[in-house]
């Protein structure tokens, strides 16, 4: 899916959210200089594969947070991890390095990848403002795209992909 296609897939799935269009933005630091309507609750996401390159996983966490892959292994019971290729992101996804996110899972058909989510993103617990919220490029790095955590992960499982909660 592009941008218009994302928003067109919220829209008709009833799923409120907000749009930041900003320059094209390759990692974090780059979000960083972007002013975001909701700090702290943009994600960072990493699309890895096993050795074997059998079982595929998006891990998705807050963007000021680190992915230790081989904890991640451990906790998981996976097999040795690494990044998968732009050829892997282009072919699972349809989605090119800098445009990782969680909506490119809905290109993932059929449905193979386990999707990892922060449960920080589902913490409530906290009011503060944006709590509930997770913000993710709708399949192009122009943009971040503001919605319900819930909403996505409710998304992401009406297609089919499994999704876990972890804590990192």
């Amino acid at each position: 899916m592009n941008k218009i296609e994302t928003y067109k897939c919220l829209d008709d799935n009833n799923i409120k959210y907000e749009i930041t269009e900003h320059e094209a933005v390759y990692n974090m630091t780059e979000l960083g200089r972007v002013d975001v309507p909701y700090p702290g609750r943009d994600a960072k996401n990493l699309l890895v594969r096993d050795d074997k390159k059998q079982n595929y996983y998006l891990i998705t966490v807050k963007g000021n947070k680190r992915v230790d892959l081989k904890q991640f292994k451990k906790d998981h019971g996976t097999r040795h991890l690494s990044f998968a290729s732009a050829e892997d992101l282009e072919k699972f996804m349809q989605l090119t390095p800098g445009a990782v996110s969680p909506l490119g899972l809905l290109s993932n058909d059929p449905p193979t990848i386990q999707f990892f989510l922060d449960q920080d993103f589902l913490d409530d617990k906290k009011k503060q403002k944006g709590a509930g919220i997770i913000g993710v490029h709708p399949c192009d790095n122009t943009a971040t795209v503001w919605l319900q955590t819930t909403d996505l992960v409710k998304l992401i499982e009406d297609h089919g992909n499994p999704v876990t909660t972890i804590t990192i």
